[in-house]
């Protein structure tokens, strides 16, 4: 039996006059790798931020587990340790080792001692193969190194779902590669993602759906082989037209 995670009721943002996100409606089941594609300015990356309470949504309902997360005194730190968030610029302490930027967070808001914060985060490190950059900072990294350290750092909180922002857009083309992998291998592991991406062939091959946004609405929403394959929608099958520069 499916078991929501996510039940979004007519969701919109606007900033100022501009309506970004238009009424979503959309349920994200337990396990479920989830795909969010469509083109620049459709809404996706403000649709993850309002998952997050990064951004505040303007109407609708957001139910993370039957619970109403944009409702008065809804404890918003203890959810975000819960749902975890990658984002395309690492967004990781640059005055802080590897390690530090997986235990910092651990310490003070799951409330671990050092020790078990460590072993967790080595644990996590090993993982995504970067255990041996320890003791780095994030300057003595790549672009490929520091955002899987950052999936680390959202795995060491103990986190049920990850929210990727496009998490390779900022990446060197040979980086790519290696950061979704380590991507691929989580979607194995019953970790629910929800993933903005503009890598069509991880979409096509992880995904259990890929959800295409267009104008700030869920334009389609469906398996990953009838996306990319028959899309019913004129505006999927315009835009995979464009992105993958043949016809479907």
């Amino acid at each position: 039996m499916n078991e929501p995670v996510f039940q979004i009721e007519g969701l919109t943002k606007n900033f100022g006059k501009n309506e970004v996100l238009k009424g979503i409606n959309l349920t994200v089941n337990k396990g479920e790798v989830v795909s969010i594609i469509g083109a620049s300015g459709s809404g996706k990356s403000t649709f993850l931020r309002c998952l997050n309470l990064l951004e505040q949504p303007t109407g609708g309902q957001i139910l993370y587990h039957g619970e109403d997360i944009t409702a008065v005194g809804f404890n918003v730190n203890e959810y975000r340790t819960k749902v975890g968030m990658v984002f395309q610029q690492f967004n990781l302490f640059n005055n802080m080792s590897v390690l530090k930027n997986c235990v910092i967070g651990q310490q003070k808001v799951l409330k671990r001692t050092k020790e078990e914060a460590e072993k967790v985060a080595l644990y996590y490190l090993e993982k995504v193969g970067m255990a041996q950059y320890r003791d780095a900072k994030p300057r003595q990294l790549s672009g490929g190194q520091k955002q899987r350290v950052a999936i680390a750092r959202s795995l060491s909180m103990d986190c049920e779902v990850i929210l990727f922002d496009e998490p390779t857009s900022a990446l060197d083309p040979e980086m790519v590669g290696e950061v979704l992998l380590v991507m691929k291998d989580l979607s194995k592991s019953g970790l629910t993602m929800l993933v903005v991406t503009h890598e069509m062939q991880f979409a096509k091959d992880v995904s259990s759906r890929v959800i295409f946004m267009d104008g700030g609405v869920v334009a389609e929403d469906d398996a990953p082989e009838v996306i990319f394959n028959n899309p019913s929608n004129p505006r999927t099958q315009e835009f995979l037209f464009r992105v993958l520069n043949k016809d479907i």
